[in-house]
């Protein structure tokens, strides 16, 4: 978890970085930004407030950790504290090399220097690098002749960050801990940020294999079981309720033990364990048998896991909980039907 309260700004740096697909170029500044007091508590509350999320990533590389640009830039900076500008220099322009899609949108870029991060417990310095891509329409009112007048201008909204990074002074040997934010592309372009220009993968912790694990079962439930099985939607939504309710009431997470007490049945259960095989295989994922489960990505997972029972255009179905409220049957003219239990309406 990341404590911010105490999060200062020490040295930062900003370039204007463009479409190179449209040769819109790199344009730099001279030296690192001087900033009031005033203007230094905005930016890093427009820097910093973003991240909730206790996701974080590493950076990596295919054949060498030491080829990923990113990563020895932030090494650079760690090392030698006053090569921040530098180093910014290096970062714009390579990002500028990745932004080669034609819906990329051009914007300040900026490189900032930590200090007193608490991550998990412990204080880290920490780079963050920042792209502010969209400009909002803003009304400035001022007085003039006994009246007043507006004019509009363009401008950065502090509310709404579009691409951030946070590179953690921790775990250097496994690519640092990184947390990563995106909030604006959602096209062919959309991982340009994370994929090209940071080029990280999930972290392996307790949130990777709680997302990861929860994923596997949705999909598992919902696709893979109804091929093997005769399972009535019912008995889906009952396998998935218990399954999210399996990891609010534990605080860590054994594979045999799900299994034993969710999936139940022995074939059901050789199923599952087969499914957990291939999905990682698949995917190129490992998730432990073991782990401490994280009650964020729980709590993230979980929003998913939408028990619903459809029937045909007329009527839609919320299962909860409890199974045995829930009869299914066929009456006497062919007609299926569901027939529910309750103590009270709402």
């Amino acid at each position: 978890m990341l404590y911010t309260e105490y999060i200062a700004i020490k040295s930062i740096a900003l370039h204007q970085v463009g479409n190179k697909l449209n040769a819109e170029g790199v344009k730099i500044s001279n030296s690192e930004l001087y900033l009031i007091n005033e203007v230094r508590s905005l930016l890093s509350s427009y820097f910093i407030t973003p991240f909730k999320s206790n996701e974080y990533h590493n950076f990596f590389h295919e054949s060498d950790l030491g080829l990923n640009e990113v990563f020895v830039y932030a090494n650079q900076i760690f090392d030698h504290p006053d090569s921040l500008y530098n180093q910014s220099v290096n970062l714009a322009k390579h990002l500028y090399e990745q932004s080669l899609h034609p819906k990329i949108k051009g914007g300040e870029f900026y490189t900032v220097y930590f200090q007193d991060c608490i991550l998990d417990g412990k204080t880290v310095d920490a780079v963050g690098l920042f792209k502010s891509e969209n400009k909002d329409t803003f009304l400035k009112v001022y007085p003039s002749e006994g009246g007043f007048n507006i004019e509009s201008e363009m401008g950065v909204n502090i509310n709404k960050l579009d691409k951030g990074c946070l590179i953690f002074n921790t775990e250097r040997e496994k690519g640092y801990v990184v947390a990563v934010i995106d909030n604006t592309n959602r096209g062919a372009e959309a991982r340009y940020w994370i994929d090209d220009f940071l080029h990280v993968r999930p972290r392996q912790d307790e949130y990777h294999d709680t997302h990861n694990i929860l994923s596997l079962c949705k999909n598992f439930v919902t696709k893979e079981l109804p091929q093997q099985f005769e399972l009535s939607k019912a008995d889906q939504a009952d396998i998935l309720n218990r399954s999210v309710q399996f990891f609010k009431d534990n605080d860590s997470f054994n594979l045999q033990d799900f299994a034993n007490e969710i999936m139940e049945k022995p074939d059901v259960i050789v199923s599952f364990k087969n499914y957990t095989e291939a999905f990682q295989r698949e995917r190129e994922i490992t998730i432990n048998d073991n782990f401490t489960i994280s009650d964020s990505a729980v709590k993230k997972q979980t929003r998913a896991f939408k028990s619903v029972i459809k029937l045909d255009q007329n009527f839609h179905i919320y299962v909860h909980g409890n199974r045995e409220l829930i009869e299914q049957g066929v009456d006497e003219k062919g007609q299926k039907f569901y027939k529910i239990y309750y103590l009270e309406e709402s």
